[in-house]
């Protein structure tokens, strides 16, 4: 897996960040694409990455209808129309609301979609299960009601010890799938095999949280939990605390200590004010940092590895 951040401003684009959105690209699938929030132009940021293509997004979820976060999803999903996406269904999943926006500016633009279409409106608790993966939400703290997902995969078998096997007699063929699913065998004089003598540990499952606007909360603890990666907003600097939390917003460090209260391998901090410029952004990297070493900065463009552990030094 690889996550894309498309956008990576607060409120407004600038020149030097866009609006939200983040995918996460599943390369084992055919190059199936998530999308987390779609904000203005992000079908612009997608011409600019050979890495995402239209036609393989097939869900999309929403955190908030704040139009930083909506306001590029019509254009999108019109867009999908022409670039053979005729086949595959494109669900989008989000708050109370985003079913009436959605009809209404296909309606009053008159755009037909070519492909298969739904909207799901969500509440907390298990959003979609799926080929091994399993998508929850939780409301967090801002000042309309706003979604963090979190994505699970299930844990893996772990690998077949081979060479065990046939020191033990038994050649490569169908017995090994057998093991590998977990079943113990008997052979014809009778030896029995268990699975797990010749099974290394299972692997757990990666889980990448993907939080939406939000000042410090327990779910937004709770939805990054151990997880593998945790994206979450860092829109001021902590000495505008204050004034970040009356808008529903947070800082470096509390991203920062919502990480470290979540037990999280790894944290990407966005949603960066344009008050920001490019010579100043290192200050909320290292606000950050003090709390909690392994954070990174996503601009957009970057790209996260999800394959293993994310290096404190990988912002791009």
């Amino acid at each position: 897996m690889e996550l894309h951040f498309l956008g990576t401003g607060a409120g407004m684009p600038s020149k030097e960040r866009n609006v939200s959105s983040v995918a996460l690209k599943f390369l084992q699938r055919g190059g199936e694409v998530w999308l987390f929030d779609c904000g203005e132009a992000t079908q612009h940021q997608i011409l600019h990455t050979s890495a995402i293509k239209p036609r393989k997004i097939t869900k999309i979820f929403i955190t908030h209808l704040h139009g930083d976060h909506i306001f590029g999803l019509p254009g999108l999903l019109g867009s999908r129309s022409f670039q053979s996406g005729e086949d595959s269904l494109l669900t989008v999943y989000g708050p109370p609301g985003i079913k009436e926006y959605l009809e209404i500016c296909l309606k009053v633009s008159s755009t037909y979609l070519t492909y298969p279409f739904e909207v799901v409106e969500i509440s907390e608790g298990l959003v979609c299960e799926e080929n091994g993966r399993r998508v929850y939400s939780s409301l967090l703290d801002h000042v309309i009601p706003c979604f963090g997902y979190r994505v699970e995969e299930s844990t893996q078998p772990g690998k077949l010890k081979a060479e065990l096997l046939q020191k033990s007699g038994v050649s490569p063929g169908p017995l090994y799938q057998e093991l590998k699913k977990g079943k113990d065998l008997t052979l014809p004089d009778g030896t029995v095999l268990k699975s797990k003598d010749f099974l290394s540990a299972p692997v757990p499952g990666r889980i990448i949280t993907i939080l939406g606007d939000t000042k410090a909360c327990d779910n937004a603890i709770k939805l990054g939990k151990d997880a593998t990666v945790l994206v979450h907003e860092a829109t001021f600097l902590h000495e505008l605390a204050e004034q970040a939390a009356e808008f529903g917003h947070s800082s470096a460090k509390i991203a920062a200590l919502t990480a470290r209260k979540a037990n999280a391998s790894s944290l990407i901090i966005n949603h960066i004010s344009s008050r920001y410029h490019k010579e100043q952004k290192h200050l909320l990297l290292e606000e950050a940092r003090e709390v909690f070493p392994n954070t990174s900065m996503a601009n957009d463009f970057s790209v996260f590895p999800l394959e293993k552990p994310i290096a404190a030094d990988m912002e791009k």
